[in-house]
Formats: structure tokens, sequence, C-alpha cells
């Protein structure tokens, strides 16, 4: 019976192992829901070029993606607050 005795007082409280068991199981699961799911984003990539990728071939244009979104630079025009 000492050995119990000295177990359970190196042991932390049951609260303690329980949550800690908790805690475990959670992982496990966020973990195994997270590979079913698989990658969010497959394609996406970080946006300097990295060595070894091709060069995307664009025309040049800081903004693009946005046709047609030329004169939105804020100079002048009839903007409406003024």
């Amino acid at each position: 019976m000492p050995f119990v005795r000295r177990l359970s007082s190196v042991l932390p409280a049951k609260p303690v192992i329980g949550f800690v068991a908790l805690l475990a199981v959670l992982f496990v699961c966020a973990y195994g829901a997270g590979s079913a799911a698989g990658p969010v984003a497959p394609g996406l990539r970080p946006s300097g070029s990295l060595p070894g990728t091709p060069q995307q071939s664009g025309s040049g244009d800081s903004m693009n993606g946005m046709n047609g979104m030329e004169d939105m630079d804020g100079t002048g025009g009839t903007g409406g607050m003024g």
C-alpha cells in the first residue's frame, strides 16, 4: 500500500488528468477532421517568386486582373465628396 500512496502523491489530481485526456482526444479528433478535409487551398502559392518556379507572363500592369479600373486613381473626376 505505501507504493500506491507514494504514486498518488506524485501524480496530479484526477481532474487534471481528465482535462489532459480530454485535450488529447480533442486534438486527435481535430487532426483527423483536418486530414479528411485535405488542403484548404491546394493551388495557393506565395506572392514572391520561388527558385525553380516559372515566371508568369503579364501585361506589365501593376493591377493584374483589374481591367477597366484605370480611371480609379482618386485624382479628379466627380467624386461626390465635395
